[in-house]
């Protein structure tokens, strides 16, 4: 057997489509956060997600993303050749601190990625105080 026929089969075989045995498998999404001096900002990534397909809520202090990933469809006359995205179930859990404004909170998908901006309460706010004369 030629050894190049083997090497071509052996990639064939990778590149066939993958069956996913996982049952239930929960991704946990990678997060970054930040902040200035109004409020936290958090960006999760929640590949094949859209809209609809999100989660947020808020229970004692605990803020939960979830979010349920679809396969993409390949364009009209192109065939799904590899899949390395995570299909499934995406959730990740932050406990907030009383400094934020919960019912502030605003959230937007696009692209693949969940923003969230968690506003901080008026008296945390970093603010500067007159000197008086």
């Amino acid at each position: 057997m030629n050894e190049d026929k083997h090497v071509q089969k052996a990639e064939e075989a990778t590149l066939e489509q993958p069956r996913d045995t996982r049952t239930d498998t929960i991704f946990v999404p990678e997060v970054d956060i930040t902040e200035d001096a109004e409020s936290i900002y958090l960006r999760a990534s929640v590949p094949g997600a859209d809209r609809d397909a999100v989660d947020i809520s808020v229970e004692n202090n605990v803020l939960t993303l979830e979010a349920q990933s679809r396969a993409g469809t390949p364009p009209a006359g192109y065939e799904l050749v590899g899949q390395e995205y995570g299909v499934g179930k995406f959730r990740r859990s932050f406990t907030l601190s009383d400094q934020v404004d919960v019912p502030g909170i605003k959230a937007r998908v696009a692209h693949g990625l969940l923003e969230l901006t968690i506003p901080k309460r008026e008296e945390v706010k970093t603010r500067k105080i007159a000197i008086e004369a």
